[in-house]
C-alpha cells in the first residue's frame, strides 16, 4: 500500500503543494501504520471498515472523512491503472458530520480581538473582516501589493502549506482569486502605520507585510497556536476561526446592498469607505 500511495501522490503534477502535503500526511499518519506493508490486492472492504472504525474512536468526523478520501482516491487510482480489478472501498459507512457552528463577531468584539492580538498581526484582523481575505491571502501580501495612494490591495499570491509542511508562497487557487480590492481610507492609514513599524517602504516591494521572526512566510499551524488562539480566548472569542472574519465581511456587504454572490466569491468589490 505504501508504494501505491506514493505513486498516486506523484501521479498528478498539477496537484497543489498544499493538497499534496495534506494527502501525504493523511496516508503517512493514519493509513500506513495499519496498511502500509499490505499488498493492495489483499485489502478487503472489511479491512477498510475496521480502519474507519478505528479512526472514528479518536478523530473528528470531518478528519475521518478527509483521511478516508485520500485512501479511497489512492485505491481508485490503482483501479484506473489496472493494478486492481475492484476497489475495497465499497459499502463504507462514515461518521456523520455535525453542522459547524457559525460565529460572526460583532464590531466591538473585533476591536477587542485586534487590541488583544500581537500588534505585529493586528492589521490582519481588519484585512480579514473588512476585505474578506482568507488567511493565506493576508499572510501572502507583500509591500508591492499595497497601493496606499490609490487605496487598493492586490491579491497575487498566498501562503500555502508546502510539501515539507512549512509555509510557502504560491499563486492563488484560481485566476478569479487574483484581484485588486479597494480599501477604506482608515485601513490604508492602518497599513501605513504597520509598514512604518516594520521599517518598510515602497522601496521594499518584495518584503512580506506579515513575516515570521526570520522574515519568511508564516506557518498557519504555528501562528494559530501561538498567536491567534490565545488572543481569541483573551477576547472572549474562543473557538473563533480566522475564516469567520470573512462572514463578518459578507454580512457588512449585504447591509450595504452588495450582491451576496459577489460577496461570497470574493470578486473585485468596492468596499464602502
Amino acid at each position: 500500500m505504501r508504494d501505491l500511495g506514493q505513486e498516486w501522490l506523484d501521479s498528478n503534477p498539477a496537484k497543489r503543494d498544499s493538497t499534496w502535503a495534506r494527502d501525504e500526511s493523511a496516508l503517512r499518519i493514519h493509513v500506513y501504520p495499519d496498511l502500509g506493508d499490505r499488498t493492495i490486492g489483499s485489502l478487503t472492504p472489511v479491512d477498510i471498515r475496521r480502519l474507519v472504525a478505528k479512526w472514528s474512536e479518536s478523530l473528528a468526523p470531518r478528519s475521518v472523512r478527509r483521511i478516508y478520501g485520500a485512501l479511497r482516491a489512492a485505491l481508485n487510482y490503482a483501479v484506473e491503472v489496472d493494478r486492481l480489478a475492484r476497489t475495497p472501498c465499497r459499502g463504507i459507512h462514515l461518521p456523520a458530520v455535525e453542522p459547524v457552528k457559525v460565529t460572526v463577531p460583532s464590531p466591538v468584539e473585533l476591536i477587542e480581538l485586534a487590541d488583544t492580538i500581537d500588534p505585529d498581526y493586528s492589521a490582519m484582523i481588519w484585512l480579514g473582516a473588512v476585505l474578506g481575505l482568507r488567511w493565506g491571502e493576508v499572510a501572502g501580501l507583500r509591500v508591492g501589493n499595497v497601493d496606499l495612494l490609490r487605496k487598493t490591495v492586490t491579491i497575487a499570491e498566498q501562503v500555502t502549506r508546502g510539501r515539507g509542511g512549512a509555509g510557502d508562497i504560491g499563486p492563488p487557487k484560481s485566476a478569479a482569486a487574483r484581484r485588486t480590492i479597494s480599501i477604506p481610507g482608515e485601513q490604508a492609514d492602518e497599513l501605513s502605520v504597520h509598514m512604518k513599524a516594520l521599517e518598510l517602504t515602497g522601496a521594499d516591494p518584495e518584503e512580506l507585510l506579515f513575516p515570521n521572526a526570520e522574515g519568511r512566510p508564516l506557518d498557519y499551524s504555528n501562528w494559530r497556536r501561538r498567536v491567534w488562539e490565545p488572543a481569541a480566548k483573551a477576547a472572549g472569542l474562543e473557538g473563533l476561526n480566522f475564516h469567520d472574519l470573512r462572514r463578518t465581511n459578507a454580512t457588512a456587504m449585504v447591509a450595504e446592498g452588495v450582491d451576496v454572490k459577489t460577496a461570497q466569491t470574493g470578486s473585485d468589490t468596492q468596499i464602502p469607505g
